[in-house]
């Protein structure tokens, strides 16, 4: 059993594409972890199919490697791996609360980026060390003085302290590998306090029920052990302990400053929750420890199984999920197109699809999710205070005095070259420039007030389109300021579809109103008489597209003779098509509410 003073904790941060999982490999390379071919694949720890093809970390993964360093002791060093993307931020926050140190790298190609500087704020609230890693420098393109120098001028770090590496080659590794253990302090716990550790992660085995990630951070945990997780004072004996390497490593026993796992039984998924502190049932600990910040959701859609009779499936996939992803905020809905369903909350886009990816491949189920909505608080005449992020709850407009919607600020980095297609791109999202910084001669920093419901759709899309790729992007919520909101309905057939309504800003809903007949026209079959699609506000209807009819050729018997025979069957076929119109049901494709989805996201 390794000492503490001979264990260190860190996590690897850095903005998206910095090269954070490929620095992971060359560090599981480096302690001859991955034995086999298999093993040796690329991004090793990002082990979701969904990582692996979208090139993305979506969890945090831990890994615990063996050093021997220089000075000849054998170091025990706990590694976790962290997503880049701000959708999924809060997943570092978490990692972060594990540790003692973070590597915080900057790509020597792109240079300091928006999510850099904020993860890099995350790990200063948190009292971490920090050691600045320049990446990629075996690349042509490589600038690594310039590099240096943003560590220094936007980081406000000591450039000098910067390790120079290649997580692709493995060059400058083990340098790296001696500053942790010379930088990073041990963890500070003490043995003989009672047993208190972290829930920062789990995830659910089919087999043995739940698996708690958790840190100690004082104390003595071993098999056999009566535990209890002091949330919801479940307790259970410890049956199986262990570590994280490529798989789950049994140990017997984990001391203070471990990072491992935990099996006892647990089957109920309510009983465990992230931020959880476990302790020892017979000598426990006095206070919980300080857990994790509630994450809170800003993206919020409706989720229906296609198939009614799959609701309890999909109710227990949704719990599973909430096990292994913190951040997710659910509960029920029902809609009279679509049947029962969820309202589920989302941190950003990103994770809403990857949240759908995750239902659809795990657990084999077809779902249909509504148009994606932000929270607004709604002031009414009579002086309550409604907040409202489902349309269905939108009340009365002649009762509303007025509405309020939430804001971001936006942090913006592009080369100068794209300055003013950016700038147009955030005014047509009706963005207010509150700052402009030139970083270098070659960058600028942009600083916008944005609605967040400008955000969510096709904004990330499309300013990497006008940059080439090179701008980067970073937001969080400031405050709501007030909005001019309405509720748009979709009628099929002068029948409105209550999972086709969407919240609008009125300066837009003519444009979303278009565009969302304009989809529902090519989604939804041709029947026997003509489909009036619609978009409406209140009484007035802004925008139309019709679905042409079937037409039998009702004359193709008549051979010459009378015209008003000809005549009398084609009234005939008219005023027929007219009753079905009116009786005539619609059948919507599942396709169309999916259709309507994406109508935003492509311009």
């Amino acid at each position: 059993m390794v000492d503490s003073k001979f264990k260190r904790n860190f996590c690897i941060i850095a903005h998206i594409d910095h090269g954070k999982s490929t620095l992971a490999d060359r560090f599981i390379d480096f302690a001859n972890l991955g034995n086999t071919r298999a093993e040796k694949q690329n991004q090793v720890l990002d082990n979701m199919d969904i990582e692996r093809e979208r090139g993305i970390t979506i969890k945090s993964q831990a890994v615990t490697i063996p050093y021997k360093a220089k000075d000849g002791n054998l170091y025990e060093l706990n590694l976790v791996d962290t997503p880049g993307h701000v959708d999924f931020s809060y997943e570092v926050s978490r990692a972060i609360s594990s540790c003692e140190g973070a590597l915080l790298l900057v790509d020597a190609t792109q240079g300091v980026e928006a999510q850099t500087i904020a993860n890099l704020y995350l790990a200063m609230e948190h009292n971490l060390e920090i050691i600045p890693v320049v990446n990629k420098i075996d690349l042509a393109s490589a600038d690594i003085d310039e590099a240096l120098h943003q560590i220094d001028s936007e980081l406000g770090l000591d450039s000098t302290d910067a390790v120079l590496v290649s997580a692709k080659t493995g060059q400058g590794v083990d340098e790296l590998m001696e500053a942790i253990v010379k930088q990073i302090p041990p963890p500070s716990g003490s043995p003989a306090d009672p047993f208190k550790a972290l829930i920062f992660d789990c995830h659910y085995d089919p087999y043995r029920g739940v698996i708690v990630h958790f840190r100690v951070f004082d104390g003595t945990v071993k098999e056999g052990d009566v535990i209890r997780f002091m949330h919801s004072g479940a307790r259970y004996k410890v049956d199986e302990l262990g570590v994280f390497q490529l798989d789950l490593v049994r140990t017997k026993v984990l001391n203070e400053g471990d990072v491992g796992y935990l099996i006892c039984g647990v089957k109920a998924v309510s009983e465990v929750s992230v931020g959880d502190t476990v302790t020892d049932e017979n000598n426990p600990a006095d206070v919980p420890l300080a857990g994790f910040k509630e994450a809170k959701p800003v993206v919020f859609s409706s989720i229906f199984p296609v198939d009614s009779n799959d609701y309890e499936e999909l109710l227990e996939a949704i719990e599973k999920l909430k096990l292994n992803d913190a951040a997710l905020v659910y509960e029920k809905d029902s809609s009279a197109a679509l049947g029962q369903g969820f309202r589920c909350g989302f941190l950003g886009m990103l994770h809403l699809e990857v949240f759908q990816e995750r239902i659809e491949r795990e657990f084999d189920l077809s779902i249909v999710l509504t148009s994606p909505s932000v929270n607004y608080k709604v002031y009414m005449k009579n002086g309550e205070k409604l907040e409202v992020d489902n349309p269905l709850e939108f009340p009365d407009p002649a009762r509303i005095d007025y509405s309020e919607e939430p804001y971001i600020n936006a942090e913006i980095m592009t080369p100068t070259e794209y300055v003013g297609s950016v700038i147009n791109l955030c005014m047509e999202k009706r963005g207010v420039q509150t700052r402009m910084d030139y970083v270098d001669s070659k960058r600028v920093t942009l600083t916008y007030e944005m609605p967040l419901a400008e955000v969510l759709f096709d904004f990330y899309d499309r300013l990497k389109s006008i940059s080439r790729g090179y701008a980067s992007f970073d937001y969080y919520l400031t405050e709501y300021k007030r909005t001019d909101l309405v509720k748009m309905d979709i009628l099929v057939n002068g029948d409105p579809v209550d999972a086709l309504s969407q919240l609008v800003f009125r300066g837009e809903a003519q444009s979303h109103g278009r565009q969302a007949c304009e989809r529902l026209r090519d989604e939804i079959p041709r029947h026997q008489f003509k489909i009036p699609i619609q978009a409406a506000i209140g009484g007035a209807i802004i925008a139309r597209e019709t679905i042409s009819p079937f037409r039998k050729d009702v004359i193709a018997k008549c051979y010459g003779g009378d015209i008003s025979r000809k005549r009398k069957l084609l009234e005939k076929q008219k005023e027929g098509k007219k009753r079905m119109s009116v009786s005539g049901n619609v059948e919507i494709p599942q396709s169309a509410f999916l259709a309507v989805l994406k109508s935003k996201q492509e311009n």
